[in-house]
């Protein structure tokens, strides 16, 4: 038994084989990683896209009775339930591919409107560490001009 032990201590065949199969695991590791990464990173940019949107409609939603005058500059007075339904129907038509979108938050000082919207992500390859996913948060804010 003894010689058996040591003649396979000195001998190597099939030790490559064991390396291969490590190095092989570790790479797609690796891949799922990046991939699930460039995912994450594509998803808030969409979202952050229609943030956008929401925020500059919100920031336009107001009436010709709501501009004033200071001098001879006009600035509009926005109202936030203008600002809460243009940016949730802006988000219902714009964000049709994002998964679980809802604006989390619309509200609107003097000239300016700032919203948040929410959506879930999950990996495109389904791991142990994030099975659900994660829910992103974004927030943009927009002002409003009006030219005279």
């Amino acid at each position: 038994m003894r010689r058996l032990a040591r003649r396979l201590a000195r001998e190597d065949d099939g030790s490559t084989l064991v390396l291969t199969i490590g190095f092989a695991a570790l790479a797609l590791a690796l891949i799922f990683a990046v991939a699930a990464a460039t995912s994450l990173l594509i998803e808030r940019r969409r979202l952050f896209t229609v943030a956008d949107g929401a925020a500059l409609a919100a920031a336009e939603a107001f009436a010709l009775e709501q501009v004033r005058f200071d001098g001879d500059a006009a600035a509009p007075e926005l109202a936030d339930r203008a600002v809460d339904l243009a940016a949730a129907a802006w988000s219902v038509a714009a964000g049709s591919g994002l998964a679980g979108l809802r604006v989390e938050g619309a509200s609107a000082d003097a000239r300016s409107a700032t919203v948040t919207v929410s959506s879930a992500w999950r990996p495109p390859v389904v791991t142990l560490f994030l099975p659900d996913g994660i829910r992103l948060d974004v927030t943009s804010t927009a002002r409003a001009v009006f030219v005279d």
